[in-house]
């Protein structure tokens, strides 16, 4: 969730909204501020459309405390142990947080996500660090492990029965 931060949003401001919605709780939503008021801020997002009218974006009021900056994007490198690392995973046109379990392949992961209790295999180039936005800054997520330093030699790939057993995001 967004924590309270010191930063002024303003209308052009490009931001991830938290949504705490059931079914979609600890996820973020890419959006484009449109227009402030006070602690009131009207988004249009940037993957969604609205049902009335695909031509037109999806517009929405959001409590600024829901708000954060776009993250840096640190994505995750296919030569580091990354097992136990919280990852952000863009899937469904919306970035979820979770925590890779384990490896499939060079370029594959199997995250698990803590508030569905799912396992999806996705791919490196749909993973980046979790960061959390705390008094005005990035800060490297509490719950991943320190990031760990570029490895001489590849992790060996975990086995798996069938590749054809994990889902793979479109």
């Amino acid at each position: 969730m967004a924590s309270q931060s010191k930063r002024t949003f303003q209308v052009g401001d490009a931001v991830e909204v938290c949504c705490n919605e059931e079914g979609f709780l600890g996820s973020y939503w890419e959006a484009t501020i449109i227009a402030t008021i006070r602690s009131i801020c009207l988004v249009e997002y940037k993957h969604f459309v609205e049902e009335h009218d695909e031509s037109t974006p999806q517009r929405e009021t959001v409590k600024r405390k829901d708000l954060r900056p776009l993250p840096p994007n640190i994505v995750p490198s296919r030569y580091s142990s990354l097992q136990g690392h919280r990852v952000d995973a863009f899937l469904k046109d919306v970035w979820w947080v979770g925590t890779i379990s384990r490896k499939v392949d060079a370029d594959h992961y199997i995250v698990f996500f803590e508030n569905t209790g799912e396992e999806i295999a996705c791919p490196l180039s749909k993973l980046r660090f979790h960061m959390d936005w705390f008094n005005g800054e990035w800060v490297p997520s509490k719950k991943r492990r320190a990031p760990v330093a570029l490895e001489l030699s590849r992790p060996a790939p975990v086995p798996l029965k069938k590749k054809e057993e994990y889902s793979m995001p479109n």
